[in-house]
């Protein structure tokens, strides 16, 4: 075991290949993790056509992939938490940098690395983890499901439970029902929102979204939009608006439904502007919009207790699986919606 498959990805060139590099060792505080399963995101997408730029990369070719499912393989030396090989693991997506104490406190860090964008990610046979940063899983959950807990899941699942602060029966509104406004309209429900409105100009994604838990799914373009957000609220609008496309469309028109009071979380990252056309009504009924980036410290272990107990199915979650070599595939595939994917899974 000298060399493993690895998705590299060259920052200065933009390319991006499955290729063979040497097998890393894991150093003081690390473990080596055996992949059993990664999930393809679109911040993967994002960071491969040049949108998204890494902030704090620590190499010029980085190992793409944030959400990581395996098995500890091997032991690097000054461990602190009694762990063992063979056992079965979850990765956080991020790490501090370490060079402020307790900084994971801090939310967010300025200094938080990213896996697969900042440091060597689980696009490969084997990865590197700071042992900080593993969270145990139970057999009875599948890798697969487990992979996509630290972006897909705990993403929206932080800016409901904490950002947002969702309380049942307050409205909530989700535009964009793709990998992570999917589960951030199973998450409303899981708190109690009613109703749920999901928004997505995809009759596939808006079909989806009901069977996923919402009470209404609509069309942005659908004429009398505004009237039936305000007709299934009573006349209020929307206590919260979660934009998980990253559009800046979706953010004005999210705005304009709020009601008294209301949130409009972003979810969705883009680089450009935000700009909320509305005067001063915005002002009158005392809206907000608050920012919102991946999951908090304690997010994945929330997660990894409720699949466990049952409180949260993730397997129709699970679009596909496909080999590692294929990865790029995997990337046109979500890139341009090719059967409209909630999460494909890479397996080494």
């Amino acid at each position: 075991m000298d060399t493993m498959l690895a998705g590299r990805f060259r920052l200065d060139s933009k390319k991006f290949a499955v290729e063979e590099v040497p097998v890393p060792v894991p150093g003081p505080g690390e473990v080596l993790i055996e992949v059993k399963a990664a999930g393809v995101c679109l911040s993967d997408v994002h960071l491969l056509d040049g949108s998204l730029v890494p902030q704090f990369a620590t190499a010029d070719t980085i190992t793409v992939g944030h959400e990581i499912s395996g098995v500890i393989h091997t032991l690097g030396p000054g461990l602190k938490r009694g762990l063992t090989a063979g056992t079965r693991v979850t990765l956080e997506a991020g790490k501090t940098c370490g060079t402020c104490a307790g900084c994971v406190r801090h939310r967010p860090c300025t200094q938080m690395l990213t896996a697969g964008i900042d440091y060597d990610g689980g696009w490969a046979e084997y990865v590197i983890a700071r042992e900080d940063t593993l969270i145990p899983i139970p057999d009875s959950l599948p890798f697969d499901q487990a992979a996509i807990l630290p972006d897909a899941v705990s993403t929206p699942y932080a800016a409901v439970v904490a950002t947002a602060g969702v309380r049942a029966a307050q409205s909530v509104g989700v535009w964009g029902v793709g990998g992570v406004g999917a589960h951030n309209v199973r998450l409303a429900r899981l708190v109690g929102a009613a109703p749920i409105i999901a928004v997505d100009p995809l009759p596939s994604a808006r079909e989806r979204a009901l069977a996923f838990g919402a009470d209404l799914a609509l069309d942005p373009a659908a004429p009398d939009f505004a009237d039936q957000v305000r007709a299934a609220t009573g006349g209020r609008g929307l206590d919260f608006a979660f934009d998980c496309a990253g559009v800046p469309a979706v953010r004005d028109q999210a705005a304009s439904v709020l009601g008294p009071g209301g949130c409009l979380i972003l979810v969705g990252i883009t680089p450009r502007p935000l700009t909320i056309t509305e005067g001063l009504t915005f002002n009158y009924l005392q809206k907000q919009v608050r920012g919102h980036y991946g999951g908090f410290p304690e997010s994945v272990s929330e997660l990894v207790q409720l699949t466990a107990a049952g409180r949260l199915d993730l397997a129709p979650s699970i679009t596909d699986h496909i080999p590692l070599a294929e990865a790029a595939d995997a990337v046109h595939r979500l890139e341009n919606k090719i059967g409209d994917p909630i999460r494909l899974i890479l397996v080494p």
